[in-house]
């Protein structure tokens, strides 16, 4: 199981820190990924960490700007987000090994 926090309503230009735990498995074996929905479109990817962490990818539109790390002795994941756009507007999921979380909701005024 995959349990996401720390969403919430936010400022153009301000950040947010989302967090994963995950429960019932040894997550820290896994690659683990954020992903992201807006409404009326498709999930997209926004960024994925490897099982060391020491390899990490990011979509576009938000690099340097959210950073992924993990804490394996924690089996969390975290998605540090800075210089929010109202774009980035969306329903955060945090996903591993064919499980997805709940989702949390983040939401960027102008």
């Amino acid at each position: 199981q995959l349990v996401e926090s720390g969403g919430g309503w936010v400022k153009n230009g301000e950040s947010l820190r989302l967090s994963c735990v995950g429960s019932g498995s040894n997550w820290s074996i896994f690659r683990m990924s954020w992903y992201r929905q807006a409404p009326g479109k498709e999930r997209e990817l926004v960024a994925a960490i490897s099982a060391d962490g020491a390899h990490t990818q990011y979509e576009d539109l938000v690099k340097g700007r959210f950073t992924i790390s993990r804490d394996n002795a924690k089996n969390s994941v975290y998605l540090q987000m800075n210089r929010l756009e109202p774009e980035d507007t969306a329903v955060y999921y945090c996903y591993g090994e064919r499980t997805w979380g709940q989702g949390t909701q983040v939401t960027v005024s102008s």
